[in-house]
């Protein structure tokens, strides 16, 4: 453990508790009788309580440090050899916060919205919450893996028996698609523990820049793609995106948000962390073709959003074109660019996640999400259209709002990287801006064409309490990006110097 992170005595213990608190709370939801009332106030209570924990997460972080902090390791089993290593870095260390802001949202959104099996839904939702934090603080490849797929059984069933029309056909999609994937990953990891003795990510990346791994340059490919793999049909990233708007349109809202807002960021974040920090001279060599994807992906989902007739599809495609940013920004290699990702994840995560809580608003008064039903709500729901256009505006990446700032740093790292880059991802911006208006234009402006609608009421607090932290979150990260950027640039700037360091090495030779 390292001691200089001791600053308080919460601090060796801060990430045991930040992960397992969601997993105490849906254990004492096992044993209470089935009263809703009680079940949903623990719930909320466990994830606040959560919420609170991590906050000493970036309060106590020391910024100026680019390793990793607030760490434990201690041996968990002997043989093989694996370690109960967890830490976090300015990388990981948001994602987590992430994480914990939004599962409480969830709780709030759902309040209303579930009520058949409301126990289960919520000791699903707080399972689910303790794998996504355990994703992001493992530090052992074992633990990482064990973490990453512990995150599809509960998501799959809050699919499956929470979902919509079509919930088990989205179910067993998502399931199949990101297990089959994953077993790319383990292959990699397996590979690397026959050969480094150990599954510690920390000694592993040692080693390989090292050169002292056997038979490494053979393999270094293959378990670059074993690794990709994984984390590209996580992400996701053209083409392997088709199990995505199905998952998305049959979940239920809670499930979307944190699909969005979370899920998908493990792709991304295994990218940045293992692609790069383990595999620096491959990432390189496969950035073209990788890039050339991500701005498919860009371009293609703000095209296909643009026709959807169905809002929560046309979410769903808009988290394709975005998180394409994210890859573009990651394998520029600048500084600028991997800034911008990460600031895209959280911002987009905010802002989609916020969006999702709307849309599901919207179902549960109407119980459709096509666009065609609406028209003219803007005069029934004021506070509801006020609410909406608030969070479009910070996807669509107006100056001020959290989506302008990682998308204009990502674009500026791409365009760093090759003009032509920038240039094309540039392009997603003006198309999310029109898809994401010409929506809101047709469902609250207008005439009001469905006379049903007049019936619908404005926002409860519940649904306030849930949509309008995230509005806040939008534009706080807008107007002081540097409180989460002071902490992601040493992190950054450490996993590009083994990069800078073999682009030197060439050059000079």
């Amino acid at each position: 453990m390292n001691g200089a992170m001791n600053i308080d005595n919460l601090s060796p213990y801060i990430l045991t508790l930040v992960t397992f608190a969601p997993l105490v709370g849906a254990l004492l939801l096992t044993v209470l009788p089935r009263r809703d009332r009680e079940i949903r106030i623990i719930s909320l209570i466990f994830s606040l309580l959560t919420f609170f924990l991590s906050l000493h997460l970036p309060v106590h972080f020391h910024r100026s440090l680019s390793g990793f902090q607030y760490e434990i390791n201690e041996a968990w089993i002997s043989s093989p050899n694996i370690h109960y290593h967890m830490g976090v870095d300015g990388i990981s260390m948001w994602l987590v916060v992430l994480t914990t802001f939004l599962t409480p949202l969830c709780v709030l959104i759902s309040w209303k919205s579930i009520h058949d099996r409301v126990k289960e839904f919520f000791i699903l939702l707080l399972i689910l919450e303790t794998a996504l934090i355990g994703v992001f603080t493992s530090l052992d490849l074992f633990l990482f893996y064990f973490f990453w797929e512990a995150t599809l059984i509960p998501m799959a069933l809050l699919i499956g028996v929470f979902g919509h029309e079509r919930k088990v056909y989205a179910a067993v999609k998502f399931f199949m698609y990101t297990m089959i994937a994953s077993t790319f990953m383990l292959a990699a990891i397996l590979w690397l523990y026959a050969h480094t003795g150990t599954f510690d990510f920390v000694v592993i990346r040692d080693q390989i820049a090292r050169g002292t791994v056997p038979n490494f340059p053979a393999a270094a490919q293959w378990l670059f793609l074993g690794f990709f793999i994984a984390f590209a049909v996580k992400v996701p990233l053209f083409p392997f995106h088709t199990w995505l708007p199905d998952a998305h349109v049959e979940a239920p809202t809670a499930g979307s948000v944190l699909l969005a807002g979370v899920l998908l960021k493990m792709g991304t974040y295994g990218m940045l962390r293992f692609n790069l920090g383990l595999f620096p001279e491959q990432a390189r060599s496969n950035a073209p073709w990788i890039m050339t994807l991500a701005l498919i992906g860009i371009i293609y989902g703000a095209l296909v959003a643009m026709v959807q007739p169905n809002m929560k599809k046309l979410i769903a495609y808009s988290s394709v074109s975005h998180l394409g940013f994210v890859v573009l920004g990651i394998f520029s290699f600048t500084q600028l660019g991997l800034n911008g990702a990460m600031f895209v994840m959280l911002a987009h995560g905010v802002s989609t996640g916020g969006l999702f809580m709307l849309a599901g608003i919207l179902h549960e008064r109407r119980h459709t999400y096509e666009i065609r039903e609406f028209g003219g709500l803007a005069s029934i729901t004021p506070v509801y259209a006020t609410s909406y256009l608030f969070i479009v505006l910070a996807s669509v990446g107006l100056p001020l709002m959290n989506g302008f700032i990682g998308e204009f740093l990502v674009l500026s790292g791409a365009f760093h990287a090759r003009p032509i880059y920038g240039i094309l991802g540039a392009t997603g911006v003006i198309w999310s801006a029109c898809y994401l208006l010409w929506m809101y234009q047709r469902v609250f402006y207008g005439k009001v064409t469905n006379p049903i609608n007049n019936s619908m009421g404005d926002m409860l607090g519940v649904e306030k309490a849930a949509v309008w932290p995230c509005a806040a979150m939008a534009l706080v990260m807008g107007v002081a990006p540097i409180l989460w950027l002071g902490a992601i640039d040493p992190a950054v700037h450490a996993t590009l110097n083994p990069i800078a360091q073999m682009l030197s090495k060439v050059v000079g030779q």
